[in-house]
């Protein structure tokens, strides 16, 4: 029996936006292409805690069992982290470090560095970690192609000088550098590689006829830009965007993601 009371998860949701998701799932080859930090996954001190709401894991999960369907994990995460705190099947197509590790459906596609980028890298992390044992609780992370400078736990004005002597000090060191910023951190790799230019590759090769994007960080910007028409971009959050929907946070994702599978299923996309 229905609870006609009771208004349906997806109702919060903008009626623009889930036209474009009833659109969208008409799609015969759909790629879903998810951040997982502050998107999936609501914010957190230790990035170690981070899990997806449950809500948004089983949509995952529902999309990723569909035919003609592919759902891929986004992240600036390094890929073990990445596969630790999302928890899912193989058949979830991941991406860490902004495109530079892939875990496709062969397992030997990896990140693969010269000896002049180890070099690059081990200077990196001198520099880096002298900058953050200089301040109270900024912390490096390392990733394969570099560092992330965490300053979520420290005073604003220890994370604006800290982010401004990374910058100066790996200046002085080290050109060349791709430096990004994000929420409360700081990323500089050794190889220059974007959200943007992984959804593309997704999009290649899964075949995908539309991709739907969700991310809430700068870094997810590139991954908009790569969307065409067909596309549908949903930023999570607050910050300015190139998506064409915002929705609050990660329970509205979840109900974004919710609905996409209701609205996938039957046979629609077999036609």
């Amino acid at each position: 029996m229905v609870d006609v009371d009771t208004p349906p998860n997806f109702s919060r949701l903008p009626e623009p936006f889930i036209g474009a998701l009833r659109e969208l799932a008409r799609t015969r080859r759909l790629l879903v292409a998810l951040d997982f930090d502050g998107t999936l996954a609501p914010e957190v001190d230790a990035p170690e805690h981070a899990r997806a709401l449950p809500e948004a894991r089983a949509a995952v999960l529902r999309l990723n069992d569909m035919p003609n369907t592919r759902v891929a994990l986004v992240s600036g995460r390094a890929l073990d982290s990445l596969i630790a705190v999302s928890d899912l099947p193989d058949s979830v197509l991941l991406v860490g470090s902004h495109g530079i590790e892939l875990r496709l459906d062969n397992p030997g596609d990896s990140v693969t560095l010269n000896a002049i980028e180890f070099e690059r890298i081990d200077l990196l992390g001198e520099v880096l970690g002298e900058v953050a044992k200089s301040f109270d609780e900024v912390w490096l992370e390392e990733k394969p192609a570099g560092f992330a400078l965490h300053t979520r736990l420290a005073s604003d004005h220890n994370s604006r000088v800290a982010h401004l002597v990374a910058r100066s000090e790996t200046a002085a060191e080290l050109d060349d550098l791709t430096i990004r910023s994000g929420k409360n951190v700081l990323e500089f790799s050794v190889r220059s590689t974007t959200k943007g230019e992984a959804v593309q590759h997704l999009r290649a090769y899964t075949n995908a006829t539309a991709v739907f994007y969700a991310g809430d960080d700068v870094t997810d910007e590139d991954a908009f830009a790569a969307l065409s028409a067909d596309d549908v971009g949903l930023k999570s959050g607050l910050g300015s965007t190139l998506a064409n929907f915002r929705v609050g946070g990660p329970i509205d994702v979840a109900r974004a993601i919710n609905l996409l599978a209701d609205l996938r299923e039957g046979d629609v996309h077999e036609q």
